[in-house]
C-alpha cells in the first residue's frame, strides 16, 4: 500500500439526495488512499454549511435535489471558499448534459456523467476510474490554490522535458484533443481565442453522444468562433470549430484546399470513440507539415501516436502543462515523448496559438 502524506490528502464532500448513492460514491473513492470523504450532505443547503465550516477541497455535487438543487448551490459554494473545486454529477441524458455544461459557465471545475441506475454507479469501472481521476486532479488544484494564497510557489514539473524546435512551415489547420477536464478548459480557451483564429479547427473531446451538441452550443454562446458537430462530407472552414460527434471518429479526406470531414464508425481506439489518434493521422496526411496539434487535459494517452505522425511529417505539438491540467495523461504522454514545441499553462495557450496560426483579418 502506498502511504500518502496528510497534507496531500484530498478532502471530499459528497452531496446527493440519495443515501445509497452517497454510500456507493464513498466506497469508490475509498479505494484511492489519496482521497478521504470527510463529509456528506443531502442537499445544496447542507453542502454550503459544510463548506463554510472549512476543511473541504472538492465537492461532488448532484444536480437534482430537494431544498436546494446543485445549480442553485454552486455559486454559494464557490463564494464560501474560493479554493474549493466543485465536480458536478449528472445523468447521461440530453437534459443532464445541458445542465452539466451550464454548470461550467457558473464556475464548476468539471462534471462527471453518472450511470442512470444506482446499481451501475457502483459497478461501472469506467465511471469509478473517471471519478477518482477527476477528484484527485481537482484536489491537487485546490491544494495549489491554497499554496498560492499562502505565498508558497509549487515547483514546476515540466522544466526538464525536452522541447522541439519550431516547424519550418506555418500551420494551416489546428487540431485539439482533450478528455478528462477538457470541457472547462476548452471553454476557457475559446473564450480567450474569440473569433480571431485564421485556420480551420478540428476538436475531438471524449464525451457522451448526448452531450456533444449541447457542448457545441455552449462554445457558440461565447461569441467567438462558430462551433458545430461535424457533418460527414462538409468542407473544412477557416475559423470554424468542427467538433467530433459523440460515438463517431472524425477524420479528414482529400488534401489542403479541398479537404472534407469523414465520420466513421470504425472500432474505438485507446478505448475511445471519437478518438484523437485517427483525427491526427488523417489531418497529417491531408496537411503534411502544416498541422498544429494542441493536447489538453485528459486521462490516458490517446493522441500520442497521432502526434508522432504529425511531428514526423513536419507539423508541431503544444501541450497544456501539468499544473493547470485536471489529469496530465494525454498532454503528459506527448510531452514525455519529446514531441512538444512548447508546454504552457491554460491561460497562456490562446496567445501562443494566435501567434502561430495567425489572426483573421491580419
Amino acid at each position: 500500500m502506498i502511504c500518502t502524506a496528510a497534507d496531500d490528502i484530498v478532502r471530499v464532500l459528497l452531496c446527493d439526495d440519495s443515501g445509497i448513492v452517497r454510500t456507493v460514491l464513498e466506497r469508490l473513492l475509498r479505494s484511492d488512499t489519496s482521497i478521504k470523504v470527510v463529509a456528506k450532505a443531502a442537499n445544496g443547503l447542507e453542502a454550503i454549511e459544510t463548506v463554510q465550516a472549512g476543511g473541504i477541497d472538492v465537492v461532488v455535487l448532484d444536480i437534482e435535489m430537494p431544498v436546494m438543487d446543485g445549480l442553485a448551490a454552486l455559486p454559494r459554494l464557490l463564494a464560501a471558499d474560493r479554493a474549493v473545486k466543485v465536480l458536478m454529477s449528472s445523468t447521461m441524458t440530453t437534459k443532464g448534459g445541458a445542465v452539466a455544461l451550464e454548470s461550467l459557465r457558473l464556475g464548476a471545475a468539471d462534471f462527471i456523467p453518472k450511470p442512470t441506475s444506482v446499481g451501475a454507479v457502483g459497478t461501472d469501472e469506467e465511471f469509478r476510474t473517471e471519478l477518482i481521476a477527476k477528484v484527485r486532479g481537482l484536489g491537487r488544484q485546490s491544494h495549489a490554490s491554497r499554496a498560492r494564497k499562502a505565498a508558497v510557489t509549487p515547483q514546476a514539473s515540466t522544466s526538464s522535458l525536452q522541447l522541439r524546435a519550431a516547424p519550418r512551415q506555418r500551420p494551416t489547420v489546428l487540431a485539439i484533443g482533450s478528455s478528462t477536464g477538457g470541457p472547462a478548459a476548452l471553454l476557457t480557451l475559446f473564450q480567450a481565442l474569440g473569433d480571431r483564429v485564421a485556420v480551420p479547427i478540428l476538436l475531438t473531446q471524449h464525451m457522451p453522444a448526448s452531450f456533444t451538441a449541447q457542448f457545441a452550443d455552449h462554445i457558440n454562446r461565447l461569441g467567438g468562433a462558430t462551433c458545430a458537430e461535424a457533418v460527414h462530407g462538409e468542407p473544412l472552414r477557416s475559423g470554424h470549430v468542427h467538433l467530433a460527434p459523440g460515438n463517431r471518429h472524425m477524420t479528414v479526406v482529400g488534401r489542403e484546399g479541398n479537404a472534407t470531414i469523414a465520420l466513421t464508425d470504425d472500432p474505438p481506439e485507446n478505448f475511445c470513440r471519437p478518438a484523437v489518434d485517427p483525427m491526427l493521422r488523417s489531418l497529417s496526411a491531408a496537411y503534411p507539415g502544416r498541422v498544429l496539434t494542441l493536447m489538453l487535459t485528459g486521462m490516458g494517452q490517446d493522441g500520442l501516436r497521432g502526434a508522432e505522425r504529425v511531428v514526423a511529417d513536419g507539423g508541431s505539438v503544444i501541450a497544456q502543462d501539468e499544473a493547470s491540467s485536471i489529469v496530465w495523461g494525454m498532454p503528459g504522454a506527448v510531452a514525455r515523448a519529446g514531441l512538444c514545441q512548447t508546454i504552457l499553462p491554460l491561460n497562456e495557450l490562446a496567445p501562443r496559438l494566435l501567434q502561430l496560426v495567425g489572426r483573421r483579418g491580419a
